[in-house]
């Protein structure tokens, strides 16, 4: 056998500026990443959208029905 020295657990990712994922990402992420990593955001649009594209195809369908015509 050889003297290579190994990493104590073998496939541990180093620590250090060169490992991803660190506050110092934050800066790099793009903006509708950060905005739409906001759960309280996709809470709120998950209630909005549905509430305005109904409540506005409602208001469309009754300004397009014609008035009923009585006997």
């Amino acid at each position: 056998m050889t003297n290579e020295t190994k990493d104590p657990v073998e496939g541990a990712v180093p620590a250090g500026p060169e490992v991803e994922g660190g506050p110092e990402d934050e800066g790099r992420l793009h903006p509708l990443q950060k905005l739409l990593d906001n759960p309280w955001l996709l809470l709120a649009l998950g209630f909005v959208v549905p509430f305005l594209s109904y409540t506005v195809w409602g208001w469309v369908e009754l300004l397009l029905t014609k008035p009923a015509e009585l006997p």
